[in-house]
């Protein structure tokens, strides 16, 4: 079925349609999540609140969009939302999840590329965090390597253009500033 006939049937009361939608997008809806929060933990209780909330509000998805579109953009709103929680900076503040970030670079064979390669990913954590907010969610989500531009564009609620200009940006100032702490060459 289509995603279409599969909300069309939601709206009807057909829970197991619904549970189709969930199949179908859990893991992206996950990766979405991960993706803005760096935490596998929140990214799951994210996803669960996104799921719940698209079901809630199935009545008002009017087919402008995607459902896959409609869906990404309200798991990043509650990504977003998590994120800037206060209970939330207090726990990460208190005990950060070192290896719940997606690796940036993959660890060699030896113990000393492993250690060179493990304060790269901080580093680069670390200045991701710098970036604008705006380019760092563009960067993330293109990061993931499962959305197109246009879509992008709207979950951030930008054009399919400023999606990719911030994107481009946020990679030079990525670039910029691991260049000046003697990371990467220019």
């Amino acid at each position: 079925m289509r995603d279409a006939e599969l909300v069309d049937a939601a709206r009807e009361g057909d829970a197991a349609a619904f549970g189709e939608l969930v199949e179908r997008y859990q893991r992206l809806v996950f990766r979405v999540a991960l993706s803005a929060l760096g935490s596998r933990e929140e990214a799951e209780d994210a996803a669960q609140d996104a799921f719940l909330a698209a079901y809630r509000k199935l009545h008002m998805f009017r087919g402008e969009a995607s459902f896959k579109t409609w869906l990404l953009a309200i798991t990043w709103r509650h990504a977003l939302d998590r994120r800037g929680s206060v209970a939330r900076r207090l726990r990460v503040f208190l005990s950060p999840d070192e290896h719940s970030w997606p690796d940036a670079v993959q660890p060699g064979p030896s113990q000393e590329q492993a250690l060179v390669h493990d304060e790269l990913r901080r580093r680069v954590r670390a200045v991701v965090k710098t970036l604008p907010r705006g380019y760092r969610d563009a960067l993330l989500l293109a990061n993931t390597g499962e959305h197109t531009f246009e879509e992008i564009g709207q979950v951030l609620g930008i054009p399919t253009g400023t999606a990719k200009w911030r994107v481009v940006e946020a990679k030079r100032q990525l670039k910029r500033k691991l260049v000046g702490l003697g990371y990467v060459d220019a």
